[in-house]
């Protein structure tokens, strides 16, 4: 399998397209040329007082007198749009824009240049210009993690702190679906040119599955091993060209060794189940079709990635960190989002633990009932009944 050139296209893409990541970075950056617009906005002021710090950023609050003047300026685009501070405003806090454009609000750049415009005014001489520059910057929060005894946790959360697993979650999810692809696509090539029966003629139906399997898984865990030493070398790479909390990502030996122990049991599930499918479908095709729906149930948690990332501890993401076909990525996204408890990391791995024996015992019956039947893939209702008398 690691002579075939799929193989090793996949194997090289994902470290490749990492550093084609960062070069594309450092060119973009590189060569372009922040621009600097100023947009103009007219205003009428009624209320009076507001007549300083017209300067918001990019964004010149250009005064007019009266409205027709405001109109002939928006007609000739000397202004891109006006407001009126009306002689109330200081009691309903509402103003009106006028626009020669459609638009569901105005750009944000334009809101918040005229709210620091209005407030910036209305506290001219009450407090100092620090002040209002406080008042008028975005709040910032910074979110530190203690332990139980009141100390600073070494591990905090973060963004950076999300992104590893999250990156470790689709790769994941990528090896061993293609690992369980080549397993399928064997299985079916075989069984089409008859070449299963010479191989039933030398070996047991347990020992082929289990030789396949791991022929397969070890070809997967070095797909793994080699996405692995890379990822460090990248985010060096990545720490130094692109900087910020990127310099702060680490991969610890906790999330390392979790990441290997759930792709072998992750694909150990999905290789039998694989198996079983082969077994049971007439060509490699037929097998093919079969095999999404147990893929797409492995990915499923990444649909619900932005409630993750709110309700980490929801009941729901409990369930699919147990549940065996999803809890691989499921747990992976949790553990950099919030403290899984370690009842159930172990619950996870015990019930995948189970679903794999029980898995290949069940698959063990379906192969020995159904690998050399040619010509159509038998019903439900026979395969339940083959393994009841198997």
């Amino acid at each position: 399998m690691i002579r075939r050139a799929g193989f090793i296209i996949v194997t090289l893409i994902v470290p490749l397209i990492g550093i084609l990541a960062i070069v594309a970075y450092q060119i973009i950056t590189g060569t372009m040329e922040p621009s600097v617009e100023i947009t103009n906005i007219g205003y009428i002021d009624e209320a009076g007082g507001f007549d300083n710090y017209t300067k918001q950023g990019n964004v010149e609050l250009v005064r007019y007198d009266a409205v027709a003047q405001a109109n002939e300026a928006l007609v000739k685009e000397e202004i891109e749009q006006y407001v009126i501070i009306t002689q109330d405003y200081l009691n309903i806090g509402m103003i009106n824009i006028y626009t020669l454009e459609k638009q569901l609000e105005p750009p944000p750049e334009v809101t918040a240049a005229i709210k620091d415009f209005l407030s910036s005014n209305m506290l001219a001489g009450k407090v100092t210009d620090a002040t209002i520059g406080l008042v008028n910057a975005p709040l910032g929060i910074v979110s530190i993690r203690l332990t139980e005894t009141g100390d600073i946790a070494t591990e905090q959360g973060g963004y950076g702190n999300m992104l590893i697993p999250m990156i470790f979650g689709v790769l994941l999810v990528l090896s061993i679906s293609f690992s369980s692809s080549y397993l399928l696509q064997g299985m079916g090539d075989e069984k089409e040119n008859r070449l299963i029966e010479v191989l039933l003629s030398s070996v047991s139906t347990k020992q082929l599955i289990i030789g396949k399997v791991l022929g397969m898984g070890a070809a997967g865990l070095l797909q793994i091993i080699i996405w692995v030493i890379c990822a460090p070398l990248l985010l060096n790479v990545a720490s130094i060209s692109i900087g910020g909390f990127l310099s702060t990502l680490e991969i610890t030996p906790v999330l390392f060794i979790l990441f290997i122990v759930y792709f072998i049991l992750g694909y150990l599930l999905f290789a039998i189940i694989f198996v079983a499918i082969g077994a049971i479908t007439s060509s490699a095709r037929e097998g093919q079709q079969l095999a999404p729906i147990f893929t797409l149930l492995s990915v499923s948690p990444l649909w619900f990635a932005s409630a993750l990332i709110f309700f980490p501890n929801n009941p729901a993401f409990i369930a699919l960190t147990i549940f065996p076909f999803t809890a691989p990525v499921t747990l992976m996204m949790r553990l950099g989002i919030t403290e899984v408890p370690i009842w159930q990391i172990l619950t996870s791995i015990a019930v995948l633990l189970v679903c794999v024996v029980g898995g290949l015992f069940f698959t063990a019956k379906i192969v020995r009932a159904f690998l050399l039947m040619y010509g159509k893939r038998p019903s439900l209702g026979t395969i339940i009944r083959s393994i009841r008398s198997g």
